[in-house]
């Protein structure tokens, strides 16, 4: 064209498509489709070094947000272009569209945490409420429309108090400016004002119906998150609760207890740092370092490396005694005395149960009495009737205990989480068996609920330390595995395996057998019934008359 060489957008997007996964389609500047019931969407782009000239006034807008840092971050990765043509322009087939997607991410990792949690309750509204029951062609907010208001509320700094407590606040004020958008019919681009990102989109009859079906919304005040699946449970307990109440000002959206257990519940999740030796244990350890004295991070990013740390030199401990083990006992002695220097820096990051790994590491080193004293330290600071484990907390109770406290501290003194066994990494030689199992089935780690594994630690050691005691310890597991229904022991499959395997090593195989059985019934979770069935294959071999 005009012996110059282009490249038209919509060649483009053919040729993309016809190379990309099979049986995509094309969605916008998009290919999209399915993936084992995953959806996707794919833009293939072209990347710019320089920001364009037209989004300049971006630059000159970010007094207070970004930060300085972020904003020259940002203009420094310049942006992309996706193969899309302006719907209403000549040029449709052959134009294409600036994209600030590398710019959006990096501004999203500015936000701080209760930023994050307004633009995904934004989300959740559109999905939920107001897109609920449309088809795509009646479709006319788009989560992009969400995020592009969530960065124009921070920045010009409309609400100052983005904390959790003012949660619906914030987002009552975001909500108000996509009403006022769809009531003027622009929508402002966040890089490029000038670009109404309604245009063709959102006018005319399609705009009144809009703004209406919003402004009854509106009219209704925030108790329309009621008829949202994901919120809705969260409302009526604050609207049956003369103690909080629902406001679009300083009140709480939710109980302190109830945000922390949320975060504590992110945070508790097993890390994907799958590194099993010394030296990639320790790279991350030096990564997390530089990382954690960053002055960036926010509180709850802060927490996030605190418990990553503590999971990373928990690995490092034990994968140090499996490199380096050997029978000369000075070598054997300072090896063991570097992993236990690192468990107790691990439970010092860590929650209440992180203690535990101190523990399982004496019973290694078959210091039986340090780990029965370890075992009785965490069941007393479980026993506290504030004590938050996964939904189980006395609402109550949590807060007079731990109100004022940091939450690193109150994951210290208040949080208990589930134990997890690494399986390449063996922990307790009883269990290894089940790792084994869980390995062949793709399964990285076991997890067990810590009263199990303290009560199953008891049962171990007393058998070398206090015989008189074993059968107290054993009764103890066989009651919490019995009468629990799930609420403080779930994983019921690697519940059921521990006391079966409790029971035979005392002796007891038509007990065990029984166990056993009950375990291959449970849910599969850790993927053990291999190793479940190997041991009922050995009872009944040795002894033939059990049943």
């Amino acid at each position: 064209m005009n012996n110059r060489h282009y490249i038209s957008s919509s060649i483009y997007k053919q040729n993309m498509c016809s190379v990309s996964i099979p049986n995509s389609t094309l969605h916008g500047p998009c290919t999209s489709g399915t993936i084992r019931r995953l959806e996707y969407d794919q833009a293939l782009c072209f990347v710019s070094d320089f920001w364009p000239p037209s989004a300049s006034s971006w630059i000159d807008r970010c007094h207070s947000w970004p930060k300085p840092h972020f904003v020259n971050n940002i203009v420094k990765m310049g942006c992309l272009f996706v193969a899309i043509g302006h719907k209403i322009g000549r040029h449709e087939d052959h134009e294409w569209r600036i994209s600030f997607s590398l710019a959006e991410q990096k501004l999203v990792n500015a936000m701080n945490h209760s930023q994050f949690l307004t633009y995904g309750l934004l989300k959740v509204f559109l999905t939920e409420i107001i897109n609920n029951g449309l088809d795509d062609d009646r479709k006319k907010l788009s989560s992009y429309h969400m995020k592009t208001a969530v960065f124009w509320v921070i920045q010009q700094n409309t609400t100052p108090h983005w904390c959790p407590q003012n949660l619906l606040g914030c987002f009552w004020v975001c909500f108000k400016l996509i009403l006022e958008w769809v009531y003027e019919g622009v929508c402002p681009n966040f890089f490029i004002p000038d670009n109404n990102m309604f245009l063709s989109k959102i006018d005319g009859e399609a705009q009144h119906q809009l703004f209406f079906r919003l402004y009854s919304l509106y009219e209704k005040g925030l108790a329309f998150l009621l008829h949202s699946p994901s919120i809705g449970s969260y409302i009526i307990n604050v609207l049956h609760n003369p103690r909080l109440s629902i406001c679009t000002d300083e009140h709480t959206l939710i109980s302190e207890a109830e945000f922390d257990r949320n975060l504590y519940g992110e945070i508790q999740c097993y890390d994907t740092i799958y590194k099993f030796n010394i030296q990639g244990c320790m790279r991350h350890l030096h990564i997390l370092e530089q990382m954690i004295d960053s002055p960036l991070l926010t509180q709850y990013q802060l927490l996030k490396l605190q418990k990553l740390t503590a999971n990373v030199l928990q690995k490092t401990a034990f994968i140090l005694h499996m490199e380096t083990y050997t029978p000369r006992n000075k070598l054997r002695y300072r090896t063991d005395k570097i992993s236990c220097h690192m468990l107790k820096l691990a439970a010092k990051f860590g929650c209440i149960t992180d203690m535990m790994y101190k523990a399982i590491h004496y019973y290694k080193a078959i210091s039986y009495m340090e780990t029965l004293s370890i075992v009785e330290m965490i069941k007393v600071k479980l026993a506290q009737p504030y004590v938050m484990y996964k939904s189980n907390v006395d609402r109550e109770k949590y807060t007079e205990a731990v109100e004022a406290q940091s939450w690193s501290k109150k994951m210290r003194q208040a949080v208990a989480g589930d134990i997890i066994l690494y399986n390449r990494i063996h922990y307790i030689r009883e269990l290894i068996p089940e790792q084994q199992s869980a390995l062949q089935n793709k399964i990285p780690a076991l997890f067990v609920p810590p009263l199990i594994l303290l009560n199953m630690l008891e049962v171990l050691c007393y058998r070398h330390v206090d015989t008189m005691r074993v059968q107290s310890a054993l009764d103890d597991l066989q009651t919490l595995v019995h009468s629990d229904q799930g609420q403080l022991i779930p994983f019921r499959d690697i519940s059921w395996q521990i006391l079966g395997i409790c029971q035979q090593v005392t002796g007891n195989h038509q007990a065990a057998l029984y166990s056993y059985q009950q375990s291959l019934r449970q849910e599969p979770f850790n993927k053990i019934h291999s190793a479940t069935k190997i041991r009922i294959q050995k009872i009944c071999h040795l002894n033939p008359l059990t049943t």
